[in-house]
């Protein structure tokens, strides 16, 4: 203590001596950091979107609540998922990674808003664009960036690649258009079964909106009112090609028909947030299942063998990013209400650059599996399966 007050006296007496710059540098260090922590808002309440309703006589709140830990928390992880895909879509282009690679930036407020209206109890399944759910689900960076570059050291062992990523209670990343919404549906099943007063949250994108499995299983949910929310992230293009195009009705939140329906700002994740507690809450209750359709935005293309560009101009994602970007959206309310400083946000920028970089290291000097893991991790606590042609003594050997 003695020693900090000496620092600032210094300072204050504007002191020149040999060291003089790193004292005084020091000192307004210190001198910032007390002030500047002890005159932070705590916690804002802040306007937000009001969503469009089907079958529901009210919805989600206008008013959202923020505190400074979770906006900091909330920065950090959307920053991070928004690097960690730039950083794939380098090494895609390095030829690096491989396959299939759909990336999620732009949609980041999706992902984090779900994640603060549910718990890490609940479940979760998504289709292909999965990396971001896959970190908020406990993930780390270097295990994704490790799988897409199929790695030993990736969280599905380098064996699942961009589309085939799992945790504890999260399903994937499922390659099939669709396909994952009636397996979402099954996982709620379980839930009411097992009476856990759990939920699952069951993904899928505008352009799988029209498949009919999809129309099949808000039937069967609706029918044993499983604890299921169902949430179409639209994007507004499903590959390369426009809603408008592909659909006669593009009011996704209304498709459920009997099922009650929000339309939400998806790219704001407070709003987001609040709308998927609202969901939450309506499915444990024993209602059954809601429906929320985020409008969302990805500024990449489909996939990284689409640039996104032939279909829509440079200057609409442009225009999107300048006015609708998730990520600027919470850095402009917490500077504006004193919640944070421009420098501690930065500082926080150069932490998740360092983060993507040490994982990228990782994940393009880390070995590949080898061939006799090839039919192991099949099951968690089997041995490898039989594959015909081989016994578990035979060594696999590659002819390629």
């Amino acid at each position: 203590m003695q020693k900090m007050l000496s620092i600032i006296s210094n300072v204050l007496r504007g002191t020149a001596s040999k060291n003089g710059a790193e004292v005084a540098s020091e000192g307004a260090r210190v001198v910032l950091s007390s002030r500047g922590y002890a005159d932070f808002t705590p916690q804002a309440s802040f306007d937000i979107k009001k969503c469009d309703l089907h079958k529901l006589e009210e919805g989600p709140p206008t008013v959202a609540v923020l505190t400074r830990e979770e906006g900091l928390q909330y920065y950090r992880t959307m920053q991070t998922m928004r690097r960690m895909e730039l950083k794939a879509d380098q090494l895609y282009k390095q030829k690096i990674i491989r396959g299939f690679c759909h990336l999620y930036d732009g949609q980041e407020a999706c992902a984090v808003g779900i994640e603060g209206g549910i718990t890490l109890s609940d479940h979760l399944i998504t289709a292909y664009r999965a990396h971001g759910y896959t970190m908020t689900r406990g993930g780390t960076v270097r295990e994704i960036l490790a799988e897409l570059t199929g790695r030993r050291g990736g969280i599905q062992k380098g064996k699942g690649g961009s589309m085939h990523m799992y945790t504890k209670h999260f399903y994937g990343g499922n390659g099939i258009v669709g396909a994952q919404v009636p397996l979402g549906a099954g996982v709620a099943l379980a839930c009411k079964y097992l009476d856990k007063n759990q939920v699952c949250v069951s993904l899928y994108g505008d352009g799988a909106a029209n498949q009919g499995q999809i129309f099949e299983t808000y039937n069967m949910a609706a029918l044993w009112k499983l604890p299921c929310i169902f949430i179409c992230e639209n994007n507004k293009y499903g590959m390369g090609t426009a809603v408008e195009r592909a659909a006669a009705s593009t009011d996704y939140y209304k498709r459920g028909d009997f099922i009650p329906g929000i339309r939400v700002d998806g790219m704001d994740v407070l709003c987001v947030r609040e709308a998927t507690k609202f969901a939450a809450d309506y499915c444990r209750s024993g209602k059954g299942p809601m429906l929320m359709e985020l409008q969302t935005y990805r500024y990449h293309g489909h996939s990284m063998s689409d640039p996104g560009v032939s279909y829509r101009t440079r200057e609409e994602i442009q225009e999107v990013r300048s006015k609708s970007d998730p990520i600027s959206l919470l850095k402009d309310r917490m500077l504006q209400n004193n919640m944070a400083t421009v420098e501690e946000l930065k500082e926080i920028d150069v932490e998740v650059r360092k983060e993507i970089e040490d994982a990228a290291q990782f994940a393009t000097t880390d070995p590949e599996p080898p061939l006799e893991d090839l039919c192991n991790h099949i099951y968690s606590s089997e041995p490898p399966i039989d594959v015909r042609g081989t016994n578990p003594w035979s060594k696999l050997k590659s002819h390629s």
